[in-house]
């Protein structure tokens, strides 16, 4: 996820939708929906190009980006409980005092609120200017590129500092192919164990569950202790799964 919001425009972001320029489409943030330059589409017996086509789509499929957003987790956008819900408050137009008597609190509260969000917004801002400064510095030796935490990481931690040649020097010690993906040895030190695990989890589909059955058939390809393998990636939040066992897919944003 993060890795995504990095690569994408505040306008985007905002707005739900990205343009792909080599693919002359238009895409959807929210559910991946794809609206190709040149088509006509139709909303409430009304004709739309593509542009306009995606953001009647979002306004009419997902009730717009905001709650998308607002509903990201906390671990991205660093929002409490009732941060978020006071910024819905102000997004439906109401007063400070009309907030206030909602929340049981006093009206100089909100506004002191309101004011922190705004500062907390520049914060952001400069933030970003430093990190995406900083970045574009830093992309020139590739040696310091580091890798993303994955989605379902419930604590991130030092040990998810990890340079893309670390992780790529991790795995090719333990797998005995990076083709097939044969594991020699499970490592015990957790920074290790959290590669190889990454590593396995990108054995499986994305978009598809998988019987417990079909699992197995995959981790018996790449390790003999199929239960401890199984057992981890859950437990480190690479897989999920229902409550019976019963299926068991990648976990990802919208878990």
């Amino acid at each position: 996820m993060i890795k995504e919001i990095l690569s994408m425009s505040m306008n985007e972001l905002k707005e739900g939708y990205t343009y792909n320029i080599d693919k002359s489409r238009y895409e959807c943030l929210i559910c991946n929906a794809i609206f190709e330059e040149g088509e006509i589409f139709t909303f409430d017996n009304r004709l739309f190009v593509a542009e306009r086509a995606i953001k009647e789509h979002i306004e009419l499929e997902h009730g717009g980006v905001l709650g998308k957003l607002l509903d990201t987790d906390k671990k991205y956008t660093g929002l409490t409980e009732k941060q978020r819900n006071l910024l819905i408050d102000i997004s439906s137009g109401l007063t400070d005092k009309e907030i206030s008597k909602k929340n049981g609190v006093a009206t100089a509260t909100i506004r002191h609120q309101r004011f922190m969000f705004r500062e907390k917004a520049k914060q952001a801002k400069m933030y970003m200017a430093i990190y995406e400064s900083v970045e574009l510095a830093a992309n020139s030796d590739t040696k310091h590129e580091l890798v993303t935490a994955h989605v379902g990481a419930t604590m991130v931690d030092e040990r998810y500092v990890l340079t893309v040649e670390e992780n790529k020097k991790i795995i090719m010690n333990y797998f005995e192919d990076s083709d097939t993906l044969r594991l020699k040895i499970l490592p015990s030190k957790e920074k290790k164990k959290i590669v190889v695990l990454r590593k396995i989890s990108e054995s499986f589909d994305p978009t598809l569950k998988y019987s417990e059955k079909e699992l197995n058939v995959v981790l018996k390809s790449i390790y003999d202790d199929i239960a401890t393998i199984r057992r981890y990636l859950i437990q480190y939040g690479f897989l999920d799964r229902t409550k019976d066992g019963s299926q068991y897919w990648v976990k990802n944003d919208k878990d």
